[in-house]
């Protein structure tokens, strides 16, 4: 009796203790119940009976399941990737589409004042506002492109702090790996929990999955690339972009040399911050860039087509720095490139990578796709890709590499080249007359200028039909025409579109348009040149190209706005599984408590009831 009693009482003992302990971490992240397993010691042969001996605490369980443990570090990886996309998605659709900080406001007033130049050509004040708003207009565009590079700046200082926490996290997993191994059969609950929990953190990071070895667990990004072996823990970290100079990329350092991690490779909150930038931030701002490309280089072209109030050709109305080329770190030839924009009705505003094996080729940035390209790269035939031409200079080498980047940041370069509201050309460069004997019904429409410098010389010229298909300009020709060209002569820099019709021996008399004139023929091209289809192979007007980015960078963010809330949901599922598994229920402990309670004290009482036995056989005795 005094033994069992003995083995009950150790038993009981420590299950108290184990209960006390699972209701002291109640609250402890990560902590799994545990439970002491009881087991009847072998009964023993007496006097042809078999006579029991007590109880051992065989074991100490960890209430835990290695299958929801899966299942919660694959859903802490999604659900910090998500986080980190929506948060950052969020803040480019507010700047994008918010009144106080898009562009919207500020596009509507310059074509508002477009229009009033038209409707008053000469007047000062209207010339005046119009070089306001486009001053304005230019400054949202930079302070927009400006907050959209600042919120790279800070995605990129995120992924370094994150690579900082991750690397500390694989090191304590390394580390309770190695105490693990060493504990062997006999390991503490504590430190498996203390693991798992790490793991858990772990993967909110980078996305994890395990592989248990030797009762250690390795532990892999989501693309299969280590981060912990055994006891040995891999280091991130971030080295610069050789494509992109200033811009970090996440790396694993290995004794090769340090290996890209792309984005597909990682989840959690760094693998969010990588398609952030991917797929969010750089294409809103090459979209950027590519409207103020061709609002500028459509502006400065329409606006060279008329006279300002001297009667002098019109010159740039905006600067706008050329598409970026970055040649890649580890080139080994001389080569350079120099590119302008060609074709803005062609261009995408898609980052390339220009490579040279021998020949030339253009692949897409984000997805490796080839791009078609012409030309030879000579100043007489340059390349041509994506709307961008490009000219090669010096001697590239096998492997070569350069990044071209046609829009990104060209907003951030835009300016307003004229200060005197005397030189906006708003009006038509040539004033044409029509000879009252003419037969036809054709009539004078848009009238261009075509090279500034020759037409500056220009004093008048007449027209004169041979027929339906000829005409000769102050006598020198024939010149063919055919309807819906125009009729130019490229030595006097001018251009005239004609409507209708004409008549063999039809004459139109033309005459540059004298200083101070109030004609408005160019004021109205310039005004509605919001609304003409210069994008997308010329199916897309500016204002759409305006409202289309606000509606991309709007459903983005819905998008990953609506997958963190689902994936919120399911990590909250897993969670109440893992709980209803490993969490501590207080009323069961309490219960638990109660119990083995009184069943110490009823072991004590069998230990009592022993010694009193013992001390009647020694009373009997001593008689």
């Amino acid at each position: 009796m005094l033994g069992t009693g003995t083995s009950a009482l150790l038993a009981f003992q420590r299950a108290l203790g184990t209960v006390s302990h699972n209701v002291a971490n109640a609250s402890t992240p990560g902590y799994s119940r545990q439970r002491v397993e009881l087991s009847s010691r072998p009964a023993l042969p007496e006097g042809g009976h078999w006579v029991g001996q007590g109880v051992d605490a065989a074991t100490l369980q960890r209430l835990a399941d290695g299958l929801v443990f899966a299942r919660q570090i694959d859903s802490s990886g999604e659900l910090g990737r998500l986080r980190q996309l929506s948060s950052l998605a969020g803040r480019v659709d507010g700047l994008v589409s918010d009144p106080a900080t898009g562009l919207a406001e500020h596009w509507s007033a310059f074509f508002n004042a477009a229009d009033a130049l038209a409707a008053e050509p000469g007047s000062t004040i209207a010339r005046s506002q119009l070089l306001s708003s486009a001053e304005q207009l230019a400054a949202r565009w930079r302070t927009l492109d400006g907050q959209l590079s600042a919120l790279d700046e800070e995605a990129g200082k995120r992924l370094q702090s994150t690579v900082a926490d991750a690397n500390r996290l694989a090191s304590e997993i390394a580390n309770l790996n190695r105490a693990i191994h060493q504990g062997g059969d006999r390991v503490a609950p504590d430190l498996l929990d203390a693991r798992e929990l790490r793991i858990s953190q772990l993967a909110a990071l980078t996305g994890a999955t395990t592989v248990e070895q030797d009762g250690m667990l390795n532990v892999f990004t989501s693309g299969g690339q280590p981060l912990v072996v055994g006891s040995q823990a891999m280091q991130l970290a971030t080295t610069p972009d050789p494509m992109q100079p200033g811009r970090m990329q996440l790396s694993l350092q290995t004794p090769g040399g340090d290996v890209r991690l792309p984005s597909a490779t990682v989840s959690g909150e760094l693998g969010g911050i990588l398609e952030f930038r991917e797929r969010v931030l750089d294409p809103a701002r090459a979209e950027l860039g590519r409207l103020a490309t061709a609002f500028a280089t459509a502006f400065n072209q329409a606006h060279r087509s008329g006279v300002d109030y001297a009667g002098a050709p019109g010159g740039d109305f905006f600067s706008l720095a050329p598409p970026r080329v970055d040649p890649h770190a580890g080139n080994g030839g001389n080569a350079g490139i120099s590119a302008r924009i060609d074709d803005v009705a062609a261009l995408t505003g898609q980052d390339l990578v220009l490579r040279f094996e021998g020949t030339w080729s253009a692949v897409r940035a984000d997805t490796g796709e080839a791009v078609p390209m012409s030309g030879s790269g000579t100043a007489a035939d340059p390349f041509r890709v994506g709307g961008v031409a490009f000219e090669v200079t010096g001697t590239p080498a096998p492997g070569d590499r350069f990044a071209l980047r046609p829009t990104a940041g060209a907003a951030a370069s835009l300016r307003v080249a004229i200060t005197d509201p005397a030189a906006i050309a708003a009006a038509s460069p040539l004033q044409a007359a029509t000879d009252p004997s003419n037969l036809g019904d054709a009539r004078a429409a848009t009238a261009t200028v075509t090279d500034p410098a020759a037409f500056a010389g220009f004093a008048g010229a007449t027209i004169e039909f041979i027929d339906a298909g000829q005409y000769t300009i102050d006598g020198n020709g024939p010149f063919a025409w055919v309807p819906g060209t125009p009729v130019a002569d490229a030595a006097a820099g001018w251009s005239l579109s004609l409507q209708g019709t004409p008549a063999a021996g039809d004459r139109f008399t033309l005459s540059p348009t004298p200083p101070r004139s109030t004609d408005n023929g160019n004021a109205l091209a310039l005004a509605a040149l919001d609304q003409r289809e210069l994008l997308e192979g010329g199916t897309l007007s500016l204002t759409g190209g305006l409202t289309g980015l606000t509606a991309r960078a709007g459903a983005e963010a819905r998008h990953a706005s609506l997958s963190h809330e689902a994936q919120a949901a399911i990590d909250t599922q897993v969670a109440a599984e893992r709980e209803s598994v490993s969490g501590v229920n207080l009323e069961e402990e309490a219960a638990d408590l109660l119990r083995y309670q009184q069943a110490y004290q009823a072991a004590a009482q069998i230990i009592a009831t022993a010694d009193a036995m013992f001390q009647t056989l020694l009373s009997a005795v001593r008689r």
